[in-house]
């Protein structure tokens, strides 16, 4: 456990810490149980995306958010450094000193975390060090294993502060042993096109889940909504991540791609049937004990990062639907239905 102020801190008077999670909405998702967690024990200010406001209405309502797009998290020309907005660098960094933050962690081993903690001005950084980058952190922690789970990088983050946060293989859901699956949410979009399993595979798997009586709630990304009309779908396309997060609430289950809206969705409690193409799923399988997953097929190159080397994305094309439906029975066969 990390000592913040000795013996001497007032326990009327919670430390401030910053918790800095500034890529994409399923990264932010997966450390929300910190985020809450935490969030009893500090006096919290998260700095990530503007998408984050939207998560704290739904997940951690007692802590601060100051959006932050980091120019270094763009997918293509992230470091072409004349196109930063310096001046606003400055003046979030200015609004940020003027907080002093007690504590400041990152789940990430990412050495620009680090760096951004001491601009910032945080009397104690903690974080998982990398490339030299324990120089930047007063508490260095130990790496996890190479292939951890992004959730159990920051439960390790957790043990440092002595915030306790359940382990997600073991934890139970909200007692409710016979739930019954009448709704699914199916979502066929995913950040990058090479995480998208065919929608002609996907409107297939939706007759076979409809056939067990169980009701299909589509949502897809804006780009897809004309394919599914054109198959006599009628699918919402949020326009925020808050609207996301009300659809997702009208089911029972989720069923798609590896995605932000995944990984919201186990942290809104809705158990998950994950299609993986090329990332790894130990470390970013939906963090529901009652999650399963579809494995992409095997690629030399992956994890690719998105940066598909082919044509056509293999480790996705790859995944049949007779595959993906067996894993599907299986995965329902753990619930209720209507049908049985």
């Amino acid at each position: 456990m990390v000592c913040i102020f000795g013996c001497t801190q007032a326990m009327s008077q919670k430390p401030k810490l910053l918790i800095l999670e500034l890529w994409g909405l399923g990264d932010l998702a997966i450390a929300s149980r910190f985020i809450a967690a935490a969030s009893e024990k500090y006096e919290v200010t998260v700095l990530s995306k503007p998408y984050a406001h939207d998560l704290q209405q739904a997940l951690w309502t007692k802590a601060k958010v100051i959006s932050f797009v980091a120019p270094w998290t763009a997918f293509r020309g992230k470091y072409r450094l004349f196109k930063w907005p310096w001046q606003q660098l400055l003046q979030l960094a200015h609004q940020l000193r003027k907080e002093k933050f007690d504590l400041a962690v990152s789940g990430r081993w990412d050495p620009r975390d680090h760096a951004w903690m001491r601009v910032c001005g945080v009397k104690k950084c903690i974080g998982f060090p990398r490339s030299g980058s324990k120089h930047l952190l007063h508490h260095p922690l130990p790496l996890p294993d190479e292939k951890a789970h992004r959730y159990d990088q920051w439960k390790l983050v957790g043990e440092a502060l002595d915030i306790e946060i359940p382990d997600w293989k073991y934890r139970k859901a909200e007692p409710n042993p016979a739930r019954c699956i009448k709704t699914a949410i199916i979502h066929t979009g995913a950040a990058q096109p090479v995480r998208v399993w065919p929608l002609d595979r996907y409107h297939q798997l939706i007759k076979a889940i409809e056939e067990q009586n169980i009701s299909i709630q589509l949502i897809c990304d804006a780009d897809q909504a004309s394919w599914w009309k054109k198959n006599n779908r009628h699918p919402m396309v949020p326009q925020s991540v808050s609207a996301l997060i009300e659809h997702l609430k009208t089911g029972d289950i989720f069923i798609g791609n590896d995605s932000g809206p995944g990984h919201l969705a186990a942290a809104l409690d809705l158990p998950t049937l994950t299609i993986f193409g090329p990332q790894l799923t130990e470390w970013f399988r939906p963090a529901h004990p009652q999650g399963m997953v579809v494995e992409g097929k095997d690629c030399e190159y992956k994890p690719c990062f998105d940066n598909c080397r082919f044509e056509t994305p293999h480790c996705m094309t790859g995944v049949t639907l007779e595959g993906v439906k067996e894993m599907m029975q299986t995965f329902l066969n753990q619930f209720t239905t209507a049908q049985n």
